[in-house]
This record gives structure tokens, C-alpha cells and sequence, in this order.
């Protein structure tokens, strides 16, 4: 099968200690690490990444490296989220649109090859269907896509609950990450709206066997992704392969191809030449928009 790039991913973490990855880099980007992610990701043949962002600086700093990696990198710079919402971990934050703004324009300023925004917060790994943090309201979400699109980039929303995904979808964003706990009206939603989805399973399923979290809860979680995963293919969502790589469990490099292996697991050897077109034709429409 053919092997595709990583279509989310975070440099400046590391798989396997939060703390730690801020600790090394909070007074600025680590050169020696940022090369040793690069060379994981040109190791194992993969020519594109698409960063989530961080408030550290490192993705920016990345972006000026991987050229010497023969890697076609992008990245928002930082993610923006609402204050007292989730996202400190990857960006910066507004507390009203006219903050918001500035923040578009301030990621646009340093670089950004998009606009990343956080609408909810993640999902709960202890508890069935339980998503932290409360959604942005339709209209901010509306408000904040209208926003980057008139600054002329596109955008990618970290997403997760079913009406959540379909505010997005219907808001006009460009691509939805994650996006666990759906159902069949929020993906025929982003079918409509030719909303390229995301979703990362490999964050659950590296974490089935290793104890952290409760396994029945995780079985549960990963069971709803993989019928969301089937349905969407059934109804001919676009989907691209993104690992969350950096995230707890996914390595650089080795992360996405974890994710191409259970998505070809979850729909199945008779689905392989298809869910291979699929996913071509997905990053190639991320790579024309962002």
C-alpha cells in the first residue's frame, strides 16, 4: 500500500511525557530534537507533515528545517482557542473576536501556512463519551472560520461530539481533527460539506493494551471511532491519515503509520485499493488548501 504523509502531528512533543517536552523547550525551540523528529519522518519515507501547533515557538523553528530534510512541512504556528477553553497546550488564547483577530493576524505575521482553532476540548480516555471542556457556541465557530477565510487562510479545527463536528462542518472549516463520538448526522454532515476528516484512532487504539486507562472504557471509545471510521467510508467523507503524532503512545515517524494500519484493519482487506485512493486523495486536497 501506498505510504502517506503525516497529516497531524505536534513537533514539539514527544509521545511518551508531556511535562517533559514543555520543560526542554518552554525558553525556546531544542535544535538536536527537532532534527532527531525530522530524521524519524525522513527515515521511514514520509515527504509531508501538517503540524497542530504550540505557544513555544518549535513548530515555527521546524518549519525552517525541514527543507534540509526533504520534508514539505505546515504549520499554523500556534492554535488559537478561547480562554478558560481547552487548548493552552498548543496555543494561544482570545477573549473576545477582536482578540481573535489580532491572533489571526499575529499567526499570519510569523508564518503560519493556516489557521488552526479549538471548538471543544479532548476526550475523557476514563469515561465513556465524555468530551472536557464546554463547546464554543455555533456562532463563534461560524464567526472564527469566517475570520481566517477572509485572511485568506484556510482552517483546521480540533473537533470532538457530534454537534460540535456539524458546526464546523456547517461553518465552512476546512478540515476536522479527531472528531470521536459522532454519529450518522454529523457525518453525512461533513459529507455534504466536503469537510476532510482527521481522526487519529491510533491515539486510542496504541493505548488499548498498556493500562493507563481503563480498558473497558478505552475498548468502548475506540469501538465508536471505529464504527464512525466505517460509516464515513460508507459515506464517502474525504479522509486523511493523521496520527496526533507527539501525543501520548504515538511516536514521530513511526505514529502514522500505526494509523494507516488500523484504519486498513478497521474496513477491512476487501476496502484496500479504495481506502488507498481515499487517502491519496485527501492529503492531496490538504496539501492544495493548507
Amino acid at each position: 500500500m501506498k505510504m502517506f504523509g503525516e497529516c497531524h502531528a505536534h513537533i514539539f512533543l514527544n509521545g511518551y511525557d508531556y511535562r517533559k517536552a514543555v520543560e526542554t523547550q518552554k525558553n525556546g525551540p531544542q535544535d538536536a530534537l527537532i532534527r532527531s523528529h525530522l530524521k524519524e519522518y525522513q527515515k521511514r519515507g514520509i515527504r509531508f507533515v501538517r503540524d497542530g501547533g504550540d505557544h513555544y515557538g518549535v513548530s515555527r523553528r521546524t518549519a525552517q528545517l525541514a527543507g534540509e530534510y526533504g520534508i514539505d512541512y505546515r504549520t499554523p504556528v500556534f492554535a488559537i482557542y478561547k480562554e478558560g477553553h481547552y487548548g493552552k497546550i498548543v496555543g494561544k488564547s482570545f477573549s473576545n473576536m477582536k482578540e481573535y483577530h489580532r491572533r489571526v493576524l499575529e499567526a499570519a505575521e510569523e508564518g503560519a501556512d493556516f489557521i488552526k482553532i479549538m471548538t471543544t476540548g479532548i476526550l475523557d480516555f476514563a469515561t465513556k463519551g465524555h468530551v472536557t471542556s464546554e463547546p464554543l457556541s455555533r456562532e463563534e465557530v461560524f464567526a472564527m472560520t469566517a475570520a481566517a477565510h477572509d485572511a485568506g487562510l484556510s482552517v483546521m479545527a480540533h473537533v470532538n461530539g457530534a454537534q460540535a463536528v456539524m458546526d464546523a462542518a456547517e461553518a465552512g472549516v476546512d478540515s476536522v481533527e479527531h472528531g470521536n463520538f459522532q454519529n450518522e448526522e454529523s457525518i453525512c454532515c461533513m459529507a455534504e460539506h466536503a469537510t476532510i476528516w482527521v481522526p487519529t484512532i491510533v491515539t486510542v487504539s496504541n493505548l488499548l493494551e498498556n493500562g493507563r486507562y481503563p480498558a473497558e472504557t478505552l475498548a468502548w471509545i475506540f469501538e465508536t471511532q471505529k464504527k464512525g471510521l466505517q460509516l464515513a467510508f460508507e459515506k464517502d467523507v474525504v479522509l486523511a491519515a493523521g496520527s496526533d503524532a507527539g501525543a501520548y503512545g504515538v511516536l514521530h515517524g513511526k505514529g502514522i503509520r500505526e494509523e494507516e494500519s488500523v484504519m486498513r484493519k478497521i474496513l477491512g482487506a476487501e476496502n484496500g485499493q479504495e481506502l488507498e485512493k481515499r487517502l491519496a486523495f485527501g492529503e492531496k486536497k490538504l496539501r492544495e488548501k493548507f
